[in-house]
This record gives structure tokens, C-alpha cells and sequence, in this order.
């Protein structure tokens, strides 16, 4: 065992754990263990504990529906990484990966463990990675029962041996705990702390479940890739006929909306790897957003989240008939279902072929992107570095007009890695099975927000159809003098005014500042990669000149 040490666990069982020795630090006060051990309790057993506990209410269908508190979104200012071991020299270290030293880590470590131990703690032994050779055990400890459903909806069952188990990753999770800055060298009182060597995830004073499943993601965004597998921020999903359709974009682009469709199997909605054998999801289970859903635009959704064993995270409650009130925003925007993909479909999950068609979802506030633009093999790795949408008016104090938002392969905020090592890993899979790239707008037509409108689901549907179908890819196209995509000249289902947005609008000067604004803040942002990729992909961006 000389590569390997035994940890205490809050549960009081000793933990075989490799990775190189943290220092022994004191917790910061010292109690006697209290409270039970619960392991891998079921659902029903889950949601019998979160209710006796005081810690969320049932709906009239039977969906748990639980409230943050103060944190109802995740906080990437408090993330950090342990500065040490093998990863260390190859982290994006940044305002994303903020460097924490092991003995601070090693302290905040000791001081979680010693607050688990004084109360009842929930153990579930799961897993990430539905590809045999890159799954990944995990193991959450938490104080919170509901939190502890949480889990066990959004990843796969555990399927280890034991030996495989003693190299997975701990998650200890104690969202009532709140960090000393100046002990734990943390920014406030909460902190999510990852250490790549101790194979630990410490998530402290936020009850907002995501983290959870967000921390995760993390680690298999910096383990995957040493074994060149792209692993990318993404939902998937399969034809009748076994083609297969990724879909990247920010939240609020309609990724887990468009991807679950009744006629194709959902592969997954969020996350997902790229080998040599096809794509494979980390999860098995679904996050998905609810605010202003509805049985008519969203019936999978909409029928799953309400579901027995379903977690609906700050949706608000009808006083009297416990109906959720999927339009109410006044706990956050930002309201969750979270269930199992058995939830929407039995066979949804698990692993799929080589993506023949990949779409990057765009919620475009200036109103100037097309719905659909097919991009070549050099633009699809501009926009993927880029990964572009928009901020918009109200989101955010002092945001007044619609802003350009940008997230580094539709996924900075989790990149462990220099984007550049993501977009090499994801050019390689491009080149290799010839998969074809399309842009989608899934935001305004007509006019920015505030004059146009929001493009209706129903003509993005349309569009993704034709994509999937193979319409376009004979259809006759047309080059965009500014941003340089081809342009189908018609798409089945859509409005030529929408094809053509500059049709749209009703002062066609007015769009042509709005495309050049919005070219200008591309160009702007990718001068940070202009030195790390080749010639194609830099001059692939728009071009300097206007209409």
C-alpha cells in the first residue's frame, strides 16, 4: 500500500485513496461524532428524509421542490484549484481556475470532515462516464438528503469493482458550512476547491445543487483529454436510423430543449465525450431549465420534471394546489428540474456513433445572425473557441442594452485546460469522420431584443429538422459578406424574411451597424487565441470591412 494512504471518512470507515499525501491539519474545532450514516438510500427513502428534515415540500404530481436560499446559480468566483501534482503546470490558471495551496486545501479538507461528523450524513456511491474504459466512480458525502436525490438523478449507478473505487473521486459536500477566508485562503464563505492528485471535490456554503454536477464535469474535462478524448459541453441525441446530432450552447440557448425530441433517442442533454468509438454521455440524468415551461411547447420536459423522485430546484409552489408555477421568477430565472433520462425515455442514455451533424446554438440579441449558417471546418473551430451568445437587458445590474457574451468552447467556466487543448482534441474528431457544422440563432429576428422578437421555437424546430434531415445539405447557399457562412437561400417550414435577416428589418442601415457591432466583438475577443491556432482558423472569423 506504499502508493496509497488511508483516509478517515466523515462516515468513520478508512478510505483507500491514492494520489500524493496532503499535511495533517487540525480542524479548526474538534466535536465528538454525532448524528447517522445513510448509504445509497433510494428515492422514496431520499424524499421521506428531505421531507421529515424540513428540507423541501412535494408538488401535487409528487416532484420534491426545494429553495437555495441565497445562492440560486452556481458562483465561479469561488472555484479553485489546488496549485500541485501532475496537472499543475498544464491548468488554465486564471480567473477560471483560481490556484489554492495544498495546505489550504488541507485545512478546509479537515474542518469539512469534522462538520459532517457532527450530524446525519447521506453517502451515495455513483459514477460519471457511460464509455466502459472512462468511467469514472464518485462518491458524495452530504448533510443534505435532497441533495443526496440530486445526485443520484444526475449520475450513472455506480458499476466499479473495488480496486476501481479506490481510484474515483470523493465529493464532500456541506453547503451549511461556511469558509474562513482567512484559514482556507478562499474569497468568502463559500468555496468549491478541486485537488486533481487527492482526487477530492469540497463544495462548502451553497445549497444551489449544481455545483455538485458542474464539479464533475470539471474533472472529467481535465482527465479525458490526456487520453485524447474531446470532451465537450454538449447534449446529443440519435436518429431511427442511428445518426447522430450534437448541440452545443450556453444556458438559455435552447440546448436541452431542441435535443429532446420525440423522435430521436436523447443520448444526453449536457455532457459528453468524443473517442474513437463514437460519443458516450457523463450523466444519467437531466438539469434541465423550467422557467416558462409548458406541456405544449415542452411536453418530454415538462412531463418528466413532475414526476415522483424529480427535484425542482426554487420553482415556486401554488399555496393551494401545490401546482408548480413553472412563470414565476421571483426566487431566480434560473429554476431546475432535476430526473433521470428514464424519466423522459427508458432507453435515453449511454453512448451513440460519430456525430454526423453538430449544431452551435446562439441566442443573439443583436438580431443580425441567421437561423441557420453553415460553417466550414476552420469557422466551426473559431466559433467553438469563441462560443458566442448574448447577455441581455435586466440579466444583470447595470446592463441596460444587449451585450456580447463569449465562453470559450460553450464552456469556460469548467475548463480546467487551455481552450486551445479542447479545440485541437474536437478539429481532430472533425477531420477524422467529416462531421457537417451549423450555426443556429435561437434568439432575435427582425431587430435586436426590444424591437424584434424572439425567433418561435416552432421555426427553430423547423430548421433543426432540415438540418437533420439532410434538406440542406444540397440546398443552394449564399456567402455572408460580413461573417463569411454560407447561408441556405431557403429552409423548409422558415419565412424568407427569417432566412434573410437583413429582409427582416425595417431600416436595412440599422442592421448593417448591428452585424458590424457584432463582428468587431468576435474579432475582439479572439485576439487572444490569434497566436495559438494555425493561419485557417484565425482568418476564419468575420471581416474587418462592413456593408
Amino acid at each position: 500500500m506504499s502508493s496509497q494512504r488511508v483516509l478517515a471518512e466523515p462516515n468513520g470507515e478508512a478510505t483507500a485513496s491514492g494520489g500524493s499525501s496532503r499535511p495533517g491539519i487540525a480542524p479548526a474545532a474538534s466535536r465528538n461524532s454525532s448524528g447517522a450514516d445513510y448509504r445509497n438510500l433510494s428515492p422514496a427513502e431520499l424524499v421521506e428524509h428531505a421531507i421529515l428534515r424540513q428540507e423541501g415540500r412535494l408538488s401535487d404530481s409528487g416532484a420534491l421542490v426545494v429553495a437555495t436560499g441565497e445562492h440560486t446559480g452556481r458562483s465561479p468566483g469561488d472555484k479553485f484549484l489546488v496549485r500541485s501534482g501532475r496537472l499543475a503546470d498544464s491548468i488554465w490558471w486564471g480567473d477560471v481556475n483560481q490556484p489554492m495551496a495544498p495546505e489550504a486545501f488541507a485545512a478546509l479538507h479537515a474542518d469539512i470532515v469534522e462538520h459532517l461528523a457532527g450530524g446525519d450524513r447521506y453517502r451515495m456511491d455513483l459514477s460519471a462516464g457511460s464509455d466502459s474504459t472512462s468511467n469514472l466512480p464518485v462518491r458524495l458525502i452530504s448533510d443534505s438528503a435532497w441533495s443526496a436525490l440530486f445526485a443520484r438523478n444526475l449520475f450513472l449507478p455506480l458499476r466499479a469493482t473495488a480496486a476501481d473505487q479506490a481510484s474515483g473521486w470523493t465529493i464532500l459536500h456541506a453547503p451549511t458550512f461556511l469558509a474562513d477566508p482567512a484559514r482556507h485562503q478562499t474569497r468568502s464563505s463559500t468555496v468549491i476547491a478541486l485537488d486533481f492528485d487527492w482526487r477530492r471535490v469540497l463544495i462548502a456554503g451553497t445549497r444551489y445543487a449544481g455545483e455538485i454536477k458542474k464539479a464533475i464535469f470539471t474533472v472529467m474535462l481535465g482527465l479525458l483529454p490526456v487520453q485524447g478524448i474531446a470532451a465537450m459541453h454538449c447534449s446529443a441525441n440519435e436518429g431511427r436510423d442511428g445518426d447522430t446530432a450534437l448541440f452545443f450552447g450556453l444556458s438559455g440557448t435552447g440546448k436541452t430543449t431542441l435535443s429532446t425530441d420525440p423522435d430521436r433517442r436523447l443520448i444526453g442533454d449536457d455532457e459528453h465525450g468524443w473517442t474513437d468509438r463514437g460519443i458516450f454521455n457523463f450523466e444519467g440524468g437531466s438539469y434541465a431549465k423550467t422557467i416558462g415551461l409548458s406541456s405544449e411547447a415542452e411536453p418530454e420536459i415538462f412531463r418528466a420534471s413532475q414526476q415522483f423522485g424529480s427535484v425542482l430546484e426554487n420553482v415556486v409552489l401554488d399555496g393551494r394546489t401545490r401546482q408548480p408555477r413553472f412563470d414565476d421568477a421571483s426566487l431566480t430565472e434560473n429554476t431546475r428540474a432535476a430526473y433521470p433520462l428514464a424519466f423522459l425515455d427508458p432507453e435515453a442514455g449511454g453512448t451513440g456513433a460519430h456525430p454526423s451533424r453538430i449544431l452551435f446554438l446562439s441566442a443573439d440579441a443583436f438580431g443580425v445572425l441567421p437561423p441557420v449558417a453553415r460553417l466550414t471546418r476552420n469557422q466551426a473551430l473559431y466559433w467553438f473557441l469563441s462560443g458566442y451568445t448574448s447577455k441581455l437587458a435586466g440579466t444583470e445590474r447595470g446592463v441596460t442594452t444587449p451585450s456580447s457574451t463569449f465562453s470559450a468552447c460553450f464552456a469556460e467556466p469548467f475548463l480546467p485546460l487551455p481552450p486551445v487543448r479542447y479545440a485541437e482534441l474536437f478539429g481532430k474528431r472533425l477531420d477524422r469522420h467529416g462531421s457537417a457544422v451549423w450555426l443556429i440563432n435561437t434568439g432575435w429576428a427582425g431587430g435586436p431584443y426590444g424591437v424584434g422578437e424572439r425567433m418561435p421555437i416552432a421555426l427553430t424546430r423547423a430548421a433543426v429538422a432540415a438540418i437533420l434531415a439532410g434538406s440542406l445539405d444540397e440546398a443552394a447557399f449564399d456567402v455572408d459578406p460580413i461573417f463569411g457562412f454560407s447561408v441556405p437561400r431557403s429552409i423548409p417550414g422558415v419565412p424568407e424574411s427569417v432566412v434573410h435577416p437583413r429582409l427582416s428589418w425595417p431600416d436595412a442601415a440599422a442592421y448593417d451597424a448591428a452585424a458590424a457591432r457584432l463582428a468587431s466583438d468576435l474579432r475582439a475577443n479572439f485576439v487572444a487565441y490569434q497566436s495559438v491556432v494555425d493561419v485557417g482558423v484565425r482568418d476564419a472569423g468575420p471581416c474587418s470591412d462592413s456593408r
